[in-house]
């Protein structure tokens, strides 16, 4: 394969979209990485499912509180007006729409937006989790994701193989490729890197890729 983004890349890519105020949900993982990339004079408000709002960066090695974790039991810093609540009534902010964007990794994304992100193999969160109640719930979800398997297989499919964690939910996909919108039912094409010719990247999608306009180049900066 040509040349791809890091994990970082891509994950710069989705902070990009988020908006200055927005209330945003992280999954578990990979995800957290979005908060490193805030752009200058944004102040995104992160949410973890397990009771807080408007929590900081990590911090320093050494120097953790660990009463302070996130839904991934890492460390976390508290910045002035951080809110703590119950875990209920975390989730009823979820499940009452007050989230603006969750961004999700995934095993699969189908063309219309069908996501399958959990498992319950050796590696995998063991269950589905609050993935189910996230992805109906905010706004807007968004998935980052290599845009292949490990073997090379598409990640980008016609139709979910895997246990469903949400049905028709997914409106962007950030790949290690490419800017993915999903649109009545299709995956359109919003962004590329400049190396890829649309065939290959066809080739290594699972299902059409469609443009309605220019495509445009995929930049991202060294992070």
């Amino acid at each position: 394969m040509a040349d791809k983004l890091t994990n970082a890349q891509i994950a710069w890519r989705a902070a990009q979209d988020i908006h200055d105020g927005a209330y945003v949900n992280l999954g578990i993982g990979f995800p957290e990485m979005v908060a490193r990339f805030q752009p200058i004079g944004r102040q995104a408000i992160f949410h973890t499912e397990n009771g807080i709002l408007g929590f900081g960066e990590a911090p320093p090695a050494g120097a953790e509180d660990w009463d302070l974790i996130n839904a991934g039991k890492k460390a976390v810093t508290i910045r002035p007006g951080t809110a703590f609540f119950h875990h209920a009534d975390s989730f009823a902010m979820v499940r009452g729409g007050h989230l603006d964007v969750a961004i999700l990794g995934a095993y699969q994304v189908a063309q219309n937006g069908d996501l399958a992100n959990w498992s319950t193999g050796p590696k995998g969160v063991p269950a589905v989790g609050g993935a189910m109640d996230l992805v109906h719930g905010a706004k807007r979800v968004a998935v980052i994701t290599d845009h292949v398997t490990r073997d090379g297989k598409p990640k980008l499919v016609e139709a979910c193989s895997l246990p469903l964690t949400g049905v028709a939910c997914v409106t962007r996909v950030y790949t290690s490729l490419a800017v993915i919108d999903i649109e009545g039912g299709r995956f359109m094409l919003r962004e590329k890197l400049a190396a890829l010719s649309f065939d290959y990247l066809q080739s290594l999608t699972g299902a059409p890729l469609h443009a309605d306009g220019a495509v445009t180049d995929l930049i991202v900066p060294e992070v």
